[in-house]
């Protein structure tokens, strides 16, 4: 799945158009390099974004689609800096 899109199903971004904007700006990285919207994302990888003066680093549990409303928690697991 796009790391765009991924960020959007999992509802840490709200809409697909922000995460890519988020993604062109470099404010999203994938295990500790810059990632573009078409990054494919895998289980295992590590997703930092900063968003205003905070980072949010996530660990990447699975990728599946389509989800119910309430399960996008259930992608991934924040980790502690």
């Amino acid at each position: 799945m796009r790391l765009d899109k991924y960020l959007k199903v999992s509802r840490l971004i709200k809409r697909r158009t922000a995460a890519n904007t988020a993604c062109d700006n470099g404010l999203v990285s994938v295990n500790g390099r810059p990632a573009r919207a078409s990054y494919e994302v895998k289980v295992g990888d590590q997703i930092a974004m900063q968003l205003g003066a905070r980072t949010v680093t996530v660990e990447v549990v699975s990728v599946q689609e389509p989800l119910r409303q309430g399960d996008g928690a259930a992608l991934y697991k924040e980790v502690k800096p």
